[in-house]
């Protein structure tokens, strides 16, 4: 039986959307894949590790992986549970026009510099949108289309995203803590209990993540955990049980951190696409 589910959402002229869900079952690196056009992965539940030669990276929600065009790449699911992502494929003439220079090699295909970059709340909500609506299929292809493009755009923006400079060793140190991370989004971990599982101190892994990902580890896990909520908000009825799920301490510490991070709250965001969650059950 294979790996991967693949549903197209929408194919156009303009951009094509796909739904990828992996069942993981591939703890190691598994056999060698290749690209055959530049395309853009949100990942929105689950991680997974793309290894690219010697480069390795760590696939969550807050991050957009760019695989590009006749490259060639492995996955491996160290964290069971599998993953699901959504994948973009936008017209390489017009995803040329979104792209900062600085973002890709010269030449006439579409190369991306960067494997991945991490990406802001607003960028996740998209995704979310976008999923939720194409599955249901509520949407028309222009306004899909749109949010696709608006997605890749906020993506590829110098203040809403973030490329990374770092050491080897320090890329490595935060990939453990991430993976450490998604290994159970609602447990209440503590930094003793991260550092231990990482072989560092607790100052030095706050002091290396904090300048690799430029926001501290604890504001990164809440966006992992934001970032589940929004998958799931089609399944829940009772908003409560869902924050105290993801491991919220309360309602109304998750209802702030939800408005805080995507400018409504859970319930706002469940009324705004109410004819999506009833179409998904």
């Amino acid at each position: 039986m294979s790996q991967l589910t693949v549903r197209t959402l929408l194919q156009t002229e303009t951009v094509t959307i796909r739904d990828v869900i992996c069942r993981g079952e591939c703890r190691h690196k598994s056999e060698e894949e290749r690209s055959e056009l530049t395309h853009l992965v949100f990942p929105y539940r689950g991680v997974f590790v793309r290894h690219v030669g010697s480069n390795d990276a760590v696939a969550e929600a807050n991050q957009v992986l760019f695989f590009n065009q006749d490259e060639t790449y492995s996955v491996s699911h160290p964290v069971q549970g599998g993953d699901a992502c959504i994948s973009l494929t936008i017209d390489p003439k017009l995803l040329r026009e979104l792209a900062p220079a600085k973002l890709l090699h010269e030449g006439e295909a579409v190369i991306f510099r960067d494997k991945h970059r991490r990406i802001d709340p607003r960028a996740q909500a998209l995704v979310a949108l976008l999923r939720h609506s194409l599955n249901s299929k509520i949407i028309e292809p222009l306004e899909a289309e749109t949010l696709a493009l608006t997605l890749v755009r906020r993506s590829l923006g110098e203040r809403t995203s973030h490329s990374k400079a770092a050491s080897y060793g320090r890329q490595k140190l935060v990939d453990r803590a991430k993976l450490v991370l998604s290994s159970d989004l609602a447990r209440r971990w503590t930094l003793a209990e991260i550092a231990s599982e990482t072989g560092v101190s607790p100052v030095y892994l706050t002091q290396v993540f904090q300048q690799v990902e430029a926001v501290p580890l604890y504001r990164y896990q809440l966006r992992l955990r934001l970032a589940r909520a929004l998958d799931q908000l089609a399944h829940y009825d009772d908003l409560t049980m869902l924050s105290l799920d993801l491991g919220f301490s309360s309602h109304s510490h998750f209802s702030a951190a939800f408005k805080q991070s995507f400018g409504r709250t859970p319930a706002e965001f469940q009324r705004s696409v109410q004819p999506v969650i009833a179409a998904e059950r």
